[in-house]
């Protein structure tokens, strides 16, 4: 076999190999004793017909396998000799193939990018202070009690006002006839909870019970069902009934009422305290994380092969896809979306290789690779965030590529700390990151 080598550009390559006639012989011979052992011709024993009539039978349409083996084989010897380690699949070129004759062909694709990390220390990143609101908690603790308040009459003679449960029947009318599935008797409906169209809740803070009145609303411009989009429609409403939460009281009593996890209100508060530190915590080093990431990536710029930027953007698209379906998004909307954010989504596809690549060359310079004991700490700590038995989470991460895709992210992770320590890292308050980042933007 010969091989010769061309650049066809910084990331591509074109190997044109010439496979020695002795050797395309050979192949074809393969391929006929292997059809000879299973084929059933008349007149002779399975597997026993000569190969000069298993040529005149099969002598096409056995071309094609003889193609694909002689390619994959001299395709990947060819590799090893030039040390080629492609990232794409190749575009394979080649004339009819034939017995006894020389083949050639040829097979483009693209490589890994040369890739170097010449600045990484000191690093200018800044990571966002965690601070402790008592504000939240506070306001956590008036959400439990609103989960658990429990309905009771309004005694005293006066109007609907925002935060009663006004029970209501109602029906609506657009310009056509009815509204579609727009009509309900003694329908809850808690006032200020904006869970209806626009208007239509403050249309009804005033009315007292046994009133009757018309209601008239407009759908939202941007309603999910595009032929009621911007139409008026007309509420024929009346208040059956008035009805109002009653929250319970905040003391030790709630608190041990939730599920006994907590003697006191104070151990409640703590509680919710120390869950938003940590659900802070991590969403403050993911986001350090993602910062420094792309000082690194402006720092040490690195090539992106057009056939990983497609890949990327194209998984990207689709996990976006299905999440906005899941949420209810039309096909159609979706589409506007994708064309709207098309070089968002190529930006980021384009971040996210760049930043394998530096992270891959890193750990492998710095010997930062996932080792076995990692892996079980990182498991161990699973099994403890999520109180799942750990022989249950190691089952899980049994499977190849899960395994793979966790020694990723580990690595990634060790990564991430060692960029850290070298890093030039200030520590400042929520609000200048986003005033940073709103600049940034505009």
């Amino acid at each position: 076999m010969k091989s010769t080598l061309e650049t066809l550009s910084t990331l591509e390559r074109k190997l044109n190999i010439v496979v020695p006639a002795q050797d395309v012989q050979a192949a074809f011979e393969r391929a006929f004793k292997g059809i000879q052992q299973h084929a059933t011709i008349k007149g002779f024993r399975k597997g026993k017909a000569p190969l000069t009539a298993i040529r005149q039978m099969f002598g096409d349409r056995v071309k094609q396998d003889v193609v694909q083996d002689i390619v994959q084989k001299h395709y990947a010897t060819a590799l090893d000799e030039h040390s080629l380690n492609p990232v794409s699949f190749p575009a394979i070129e080649f004339d009819e193939i034939k017995e006894g004759t020389e083949f050639s062909f040829s097979a483009e694709f693209e490589v890994r990018p040369d890739v170097k990390v010449a600045h990484f220390e000191k690093l200018p990143v800044k990571k966002e202070k965690f601070e402790s609101k008592p504000e939240f908690v506070e306001q956590t603790l008036e959400d439990i009690r609103k989960s658990r308040a429990e309905l009771g009459p309004v005694f005293e003679d006066r109007a609907a006002q925002m935060g009663d449960v006004a029970v209501i029947d109602f029906k609506g009318e657009l310009l056509t006839g009815p509204l579609e599935n727009g009509s309900a008797e003694g329908h809850p409906l808690e006032l200020g909870s904006n869970s209806f169209i626009p208007g239509f809740e403050e249309g009804i803070v005033g009315m007292r019970v046994g009133q009757s009145k018309t209601v008239n609303v407009s759908f939202p411009e941007t309603y999910h069902v595009q032929e009621l989009a911007g139409k008026p429609v007309a509420f024929q409403v009346t208040l059956k009934e008035l009805k109002k939460k009653n929250l319970p009281e905040l003391n030790d009593e709630f608190a041990k009422s939730l599920g006994g996890q907590y003697d006191s209100l104070e151990a409640l508060k703590k509680a919710i305290h120390d869950d938003h530190e940590k659900r802070e915590t991590r969403r403050i080093q993911e986001d350090l994380k993602n910062r420094l990431m792309k000082v690194l990536v402006e720092r040490n710029p690195v090539e992106v092969p057009k056939s990983l930027l497609t890949e990327q953007k194209k998984a990207l698209v689709e996990d976006f896809k299905n999440r906005m379906t899941q949420q209810g998004m039309p096909e159609d909307k979706f589409e506007e979306y994708r064309d709207k954010w098309e070089h968002d989504f190529n930006d980021t596809a384009r971040f996210m290789i760049q930043s394998s690549f530096l992270t891959d060359t890193i750990a492998k310079e710095y010997n930062l690779y996932a080792e076995a004991k990692d892996i079980e700490a990182k498991l161990n700590e699973y099994a403890t965030q999520t109180g799942i038995d750990v022989a249950r989470v190691k089952e899980f991460y049994g499977e190849q590529d899960r395994r793979s895709r966790l020694a990723y992210q580990v690595t990634e992770e060790k990564v991430i700390d060692f960029l850290i320590s070298k890093a030039d890292l200030k520590e400042v308050s929520r609000a200048e990151i986003e005033k940073e980042e709103g600049n940034k933007d505009a």
